[in-house]
């Protein structure tokens, strides 16, 4: 919950603008990269002799490596990092073209964020994305043991492998997206709307014929297309909080996030309520289009609402420092 708003919290502070878009998919390609891996490693450690509680242990201990790492070698920005070269810490902090010091004592415009359809179009992009992430985190395993006839062994890697494509198209989009702003002036909004709507789209094509597919190799390709295709909505939705206000991007992100998680929620007892005969096919078409629909409300709304230029209300009151974007660093309402 805490911890994509804290990437960007670090991002919005250590991220060139034109460089933001592979900065940050890169690190959110790591949690697709940790599905690859603990998907196989849980159903491994399930039929072991220690049990399905291992994986509690096992993941538990990694995390807290994890944080100590974190605490070790994180800095919360480049002037308080205690090796930056001065010249780094010139560039940064003249590409963002602000300084910590001028937004540490800013409020957030709870009024402007909240009635911003930029940040609403982020929202439902967000939405709908975690929607398919999460229905086929939970129930792609049983999806393959009960329809595809696979045992929860072989499902445990199968269903890893589309998240291992994901994981390089989440940071492929990102060198992409920053290739285009920045050597084939193509705008920022355009590239995020190109990557989010495009990837629903694909997700909605792919989807529903993984649901009509007649054998357990053409259904486990368009899975797999389905689940990858989506690491360029990343690249489009997800940096894009730090486009439109970019000292408040943690704000933002924790805010898409909060709605992003219900899916989380709802999603998993939506399918149980559905799939009653678990290896009927019909009944898991139902789970597919239900997602497909909101990848089309996710696509339409952000398609006509999202914004790749800060906004007014984002505007740092003492000024901007001078610094090298990609010609989009006008304000707008």
């Amino acid at each position: 919950g805490v911890t994509y708003p804290s990437i960007h919290a670090i991002w919005s502070k250590w991220a060139p603008p034109q460089e933001k878009t592979k900065l940050a998919t890169l690190a959110f390609s790591g949690s697709y990269i940790g599905t690859v891996i603990s998907l196989p490693l849980s159903a491994a450690l399930a039929e072991s002799a220690a049990g399905w509680p291992s994986i509690f242990y096992v993941f538990g201990c990694l995390a807290i490596l994890w944080f100590v790492l974190w605490c070790y070698l994180v800095s919360e920005s480049p002037a308080k990092h205690p090796s930056i070269s001065s010249a780094e810490l010139e560039y940064i902090q003249g590409s963002i073209g602000y300084t910590e010091e001028q937004t540490q004592d800013l409020k957030p415009p709870w009024r402007s964020i909240l009635t911003s359809l930029p940040v609403w179009a982020i929202v439902a992009a967000h939405f709908a994305e975690n929607w398919g992430f999460y229905t086929w985190l939970t129930e792609l395993p049983t999806f393959m043991n009960d329809v595809l006839h696979f045992n929860m062994y072989q499902a445990g890697f199968l269903a890893a492998l589309p998240y291992l494509i994901m994981a390089g198209v989440v940071q492929g989009s990102g060198h992409l997206g920053d290739f285009l702003r920045a050597r084939r002036n193509v705008s920022t909004e355009a590239i995020r709307k190109i990557f989010t709507c495009g990837a629903f789209c694909f997700q909605i094509v792919f989807m529903i014929a993984a649901g009509y597919s007649s054998s357990r190799t053409s259904c486990m390709v368009c899975l797999t297309i389905a689940v990858g295709i989506g690491g360029f909505a990343w690249g489009g939705f997800s940096v894009n909080h730090l486009d439109i206000a970019p000292q408040y991007a943690s704000i933002l992100m924790g805010l898409s996030n909060t709605f992003a998680t219900l899916p989380g929620i709802i999603s998993p007892g939506l399918t149980g309520a559905i799939v009653t005969s678990k290896g009927d096919p019909g009944q898991w078409q139902i789970v597919f289009y239900i997602a497909a629909a909101i990848y089309v409300f996710g696509a339409v709304v952000y398609g006509l609402l999202a914004s790749g230029s800060r906004q007014k209300w984002a505007e740092v009151p003492t000024g901007y420092l001078p610094h090298r974007d990609t010609g989009e660093g006008e304000l707008v309402d």
